[in-house]
């Protein structure tokens, strides 16, 4: 095992369920170009003023879909009825292990709002590279265009 590895494994460990929300069709004014929501961390957090795909920790014995319906329900206000899973990621920061639980959520209820006092926005899946958003979260930038181009 090198130092590298070692270093890792002794990082405080996250598992995090995030949710790439998609914009609605009906509250879309274009249907070719698919948006997707994001929110803005606080400075305060582990990578602040940074744009994020919304989500929270998986607690103890929550199953990843229900963490990920309580996160959005609570800092969004919004009910999943429809979310699949998309992808896994593993992410080492100087400071935490990240374990991100992606999954695409096609359809909730209400109208989201920042209910942590969080500003949200909507964006084009084609300009999210022009977003300031976490390192760990590039690969799923990736991942959704190349998804969206193939659409």
């Amino acid at each position: 095992m090198t130092s590298g590895q070692s270093q890792q494994q002794s990082l405080p460990q996250l598992h995090v369920a995030v949710g790439v929300i998609f914009k609605q069709q009906e509250q879309r004014q274009h249907q070719h170009q698919q948006q997707v929501l994001l929110a803005l961390r606080n400075a305060k957090q582990h990578q602040g003023d940074k744009w994020e795909f919304p989500g929270g920790k998986v607690e103890a014995g929550e199953t990843v879909a229900a963490a990920l319906a309580r996160e959005l329900e609570e800092e969004l206000a919004i009910t999943v009825t429809q979310a699949e899973p998309f992808m896994v990621l593993q992410h080492a920061y100087p400071e935490r292990q990240v374990t991100l639980d992606i999954w695409l959520v096609t359809e909730f209820s209400g109208v989201p709002r920042g209910m942590e006092g969080q500003p949200l926005q909507w964006v084009n899946i084609a300009d999210l590279t022009t977003i300031t958003l976490p390192a760990a979260n590039q690969p799923i930038v990736e991942r959704l265009q190349q998804r969206n181009a193939n659409v």
